[in-house]
């Protein structure tokens, strides 16, 4: 053997054994394969998960994508924001009964409202520290940039609410359309942006005063609403209208429109890159995440990773991107650089919102 073929040989050999312990980590459910040579190390951090049907928050270990500890919550934990400060994390708690689309509410058992409320996590010690109440059957919620105010979507009352952070006093509320959904604080806190589910349609309000500066339709179902970092534009996915409408966020008036062709999506949650040049949608029952240029809102990759995805988060680095999965109780990991999926992490609980955050 010559010394140029005894180096190709071992080259060959560390890379098997690369791809070998690459393909271990992701478990051997994973319909994507994964690439050991690009994908990046991550910087130390957790992921946090609610389990809507298991009561409980979903601690993950950000560098070994390991379960590390469940903490209990209450019934229905859906929605959930880290503080500015990364101390807290709050989280939608509801006592109402899970509904999905089609279902005759009257058939329902009645819901337990004394199970409603904003959960408040400590993140150094992962336990619960207090419920803020009275507010009903919240979904989803933002924080204000300095995070004293919690802006709060109210399932079955059609109303946003403003709420004192610390002592969970209501300081204001308006009317957005029936089941308020998706909920975002500009950058500069001036205003709050709340989508309406029932009514199609998103409503900018003044995030002081909390009057509704106007309200635009959307699509049927409008979920998830982001902004974009400078604050200039906001992105509102519909999921039944199957797209994405981009808004100016300070004359509230249409810009753009994405849709997704083709691909039985249904948009749900969105996320942009930290670099604010690709936006990572879910998609719903079309199980992937739809990557979407902001430039030319053109989309630029499709990427499957499991039933029904709903909340999206990244890593505190940017270089992970997670999706929760419902229906088949996983979590779904994936490298951003390369966008291929890295593993699935069990959550049995049902799945429903993510964030992340530094330890």
């Amino acid at each position: 053997m010559n010394t140029l073929t005894g180096r190709a040989a071992l080259m060959a050999v560390a890379l098997a054994a690369l791809v070998a312990m690459a393909s271990a980590s992701a478990g051997a459910g994973d319909a994507a394969a994964v690439d050991a040579v690009a994908v990046d190390r991550v910087a130390p951090h957790h992921v946090y998960v609610t389990a809507e049907f298991g009561g409980v928050l979903m601690v993950i270990d950000g560098e070994t994508d390991q379960v590390i500890q469940n903490v209990p919550l209450g019934k229905r934990p859906r929605g959930l924001r880290l503080s500015p400060d990364g101390r807290e994390i709050y989280v939608a708690l509801s006592g109402s009964p899970v509904a999905g689309p089609g279902v005759d509410e009257k058939t329902l058992p009645p819901p337990d409202k004394t199970a409603d409320g904003i959960g408040v996590v400590d993140v150094k010690t992962l336990t619960l520290r207090r419920v803020l109440r009275g507010v009903s059957d919240p979904e989803q919620l933002a924080l204000s940039p300095d995070g004293r105010r919690l802006y709060v979507a109210s399932e079955d009352t059609g109303l946003a609410l403003v709420m004192d952070a610390a002592s969970g006093r209501t300081l204001g509320q308006a009317s957005v359309g029936a089941e308020p959904e998706g909920v975002a604080v500009s950058p500069d806190g001036r205003e709050a942006y709340v989508t309406s589910e029932t009514a199609g349609t998103v409503s900018a309000l003044d995030a002081r005063t909390f009057r509704v500066l106007a309200t635009r339709p959307v699509g049927l179902r409008t979920r998830g609403v982001v902004f974009s970092a400078d604050g200039a534009r906001v992105y509102v996915t519909s999921e039944d209208g199957a797209n994405l409408v981009v808004f100016d966020a300070k004359s509230h008036t249409q810009i753009a429109t994405v849709s997704f062709p083709g691909r039985n999506a249904k948009p749900m949650g969105v996320v942009l890159s930290r670099d604010g040049r690709t936006m990572y949608v879910t998609t719903g029952r079309g199980r992937t995440v739809e990557a979407v240029d902001t430039a030319s809102l053109a989309i630029k990759g499709s990427l499957e990773v499991g039933d029904r995805p709903w909340g999206i988060a990244l890593s505190p680095d940017g270089k992970r991107l997670y999706t929760a999965n419902g229906p088949s109780d996983d979590v779904s990991v994936i490298d951003v650089r390369t966008f291929r999926l890295v593993t699935k992490i069990k959550t049995p609980g049902r799945p429903w919102g993510v964030v992340t955050g530094r330890y």
